[in-house]
């Protein structure tokens, strides 16, 4: 027998369980909106408008993607419902551009780059995505929601004004987070900075550097004197009048001289101190010229007192966290509570190849108290199994400096057969499509035979301890069903020795995945 017809028997109009990965799973996009989440799924998630952290680890399959989604999806709900504590989503959950840029600037040595990756690396990344989508959303480009569908949580015009009501250094302060960080995905970063250096009501005209006021005033004095040399009739003049006109010429060629050596010094000042932002921020993609041409327009005296990743500055280690106050505050006086950073997928970066190791690597900086704690930033980490074998090996101090006593950690993703049978019974019914309103809600249990009980199910499904590995056990069992059941004469019920061949075949598999022996 043709699946197909088995499920449209039950007026099933798409396989229900055919799907392998929440991203790209029309179902459970259908399912998103009635909350059903695994049980721990309020710890992960907290109070939306008060960001916190949580520590997730789970077996491939366990539904960590689609929590990572159901987060997404909940605050933005909440903003639709609280528009003066919206929170700002930050999926950090694509390494691969970020380890590409770090690998570029190693030379291609991923050996390398995982013992060079900092923290500081993961915090400006972050900060990237944060002040690019806040940005897009100013500039009425897009959505700073991710979620696609949902509204935007400002109109561009109502968040011009919102900003325009900021202290001008609050400003100042975003204007220098958006030249250190902004990414445009299609036009110059220089152009859309301009754009926004007026948006933010910081003037219509960049101020021009004092080296070129210098030397234009330099121009004009010799022009003027120029003018006023050949106005004059040089016979009437005495050999002390020639003498002051040439020491007044002499001084305004030296002025202009003098000025020009400056403008040629100030200029190749900026590039260095440009370069050296730039070898500090390898993350960032940004040209020397570029970030050169931006911090100019500020000026010295608005850069003095900003906190820029230099040699100056030690390495910038503190500078992070300085910045991001300063975009916590301009989010706050626009009418958000903080942001949440979804990290996920962290084993499937090219560079790592699955290895544990390299897992490690890009993880660890990270599990630091200080960055986990921040004010108004939440950092949820869905992180694979493998890392949680890895943290209880760790010594002493390194919970002592990662204070996971403090970070919400879901030492295991565990699923129930129970809960298992609630989500399978709910996709079930999101694909079927009835003619007949007053029909009773499908249930699982509608698939099989009299004699199988409902207990026998939950614990067959219990055996598959995940959502993943739940549907793949009943596609099997669909599949053996309609293969075991001949076309002209279907049988609609599935039998027990049907789903206990199954169940055993499945569960053998499930072991042999979990020991290594087996593949996904």
């Amino acid at each position: 027998m043709n699946i197909d017809s088995f499920l449209a028997h039950y007026q099933i109009t798409e396989n229900p369980y055919g799907a392998e990965e929440a991203r790209l799973d029309p179902v459970f996009e259908r399912l998103i909106e009635k909350d059903l989440s695994h049980p721990e799924f309020g710890k992960v998630m907290g109070k939306v408008d008060q960001p916190g952290t949580s520590i997730v680890f789970g077996e491939k399959g366990s539904g960590k993607t689609a929590i990572r989604i159901m987060l997404a999806n909940q605050i933005a709900r909440h903003n639709a419902e609280h528009p003066d504590r919206l929170v700002l989503t930050v999926p950090y959950d694509d390494l691969n551009p970020v380890l590409d840029q770090l690998l570029s600037a190693c030379g291609g040595d991923v050996e390398s780059m995982l013992k060079e990756l900092r923290l500081e690396d993961h915090q400006d990344a972050i900060l990237s995505i944060a002040v690019t989508q806040l940005n897009d959303a100013l500039l009425g480009e897009q959505s700073a929601d991710p979620i696609e569908g949902t509204k935007p949580a400002h109109n561009w015009r109502e968040l011009k004004k919102k900003l325009r009501k900021l202290p001008r250094s609050t400003r100042v302060n975003h204007a220098v987070l958006s030249a250190l960080y902004d990414q445009p995905k299609s036009v110059s970063v220089v152009n859309r900075w301009n754009q926004l250096y007026r948006r933010l009501g910081l003037g219509w005209f960049k101020p021009l550097p004092w080296a070129w006021i210098s030397v234009c005033v330099s121009i004009l004095f010799l022009a003027g004197f120029a003018v006023w040399y050949l106005m004059t009739n040089e016979g009437d003049r005495t050999n002390v009048q020639k003498g002051f006109d040439l020491a007044i010429l002499g001084i305004g060629l030296a002025s202009l001289l003098s000025s020009i050596c400056g403008l040629i010094t100030n200029y190749f000042r900026w590039k260095l101190y440009c370069k050296d932002i730039i070898t500090h921020m390898p993350v960032i993609k940004r040209q020397p010229s570029e970030l050169q041409s931006m911090l100019i327009a500020l000026g010295r005296s608005k850069l003095i007192w900003q906190p820029i990743p230099t040699s100056k500055g030690g390495d910038g280690k503190d500078s992070r966290y300085q910045l991001t106050r300063r975009f916590i505050e301009v989010l706050t006086g626009i009418g958000y509570a903080g942001i949440v950073v979804l990290v996920d997928r962290v084993d499937e970066p090219t560079v790592i190849q699955g290895k544990t190791e390299r897992m490690r690597a890009i993880i660890w900086p990270m599990l630091d108290n200080k960055f986990l704690q921040q004010k108004g930033v939440g950092i949820k980490l869905l992180l694979p199994i493998e890392l949680r074998h890895l943290v209880h090996r760790e010594s002493p101090a390194f919970f002592e400096e990662a204070r996971l006593d403090k970070q919400h950690v879901v030492d295991r993703l565990t699923w129930s057969g129970a809960t298992l049978y609630d989500i399978c019974t709910s996709r079930l019914r999101a694909c079927r499509v009835s003619e007949n309103e007053s029909d009773r809600p499908i249930q699982l249990m509608d698939l099989f035979q009299p004699d199988v009980t409902r207990d026998a199910v939950i614990d067959a499904l219990d055996q598959m301890q995940q959502p993943r590995d739940a549907f793949k056990f009943l596609y099997s069992l669909i599949q053996e069903h309609c293969r075991l059941s001949p076309e002209d004469d279907p049988n609609y019920k599935i039998a027990r020795i049907t789903l206990d061949n199954v169940r055993r075949a499945q569960s053998q598999r499930v072991q042999d995945l979990q020991r290594g022996i087996a593949p996904a």
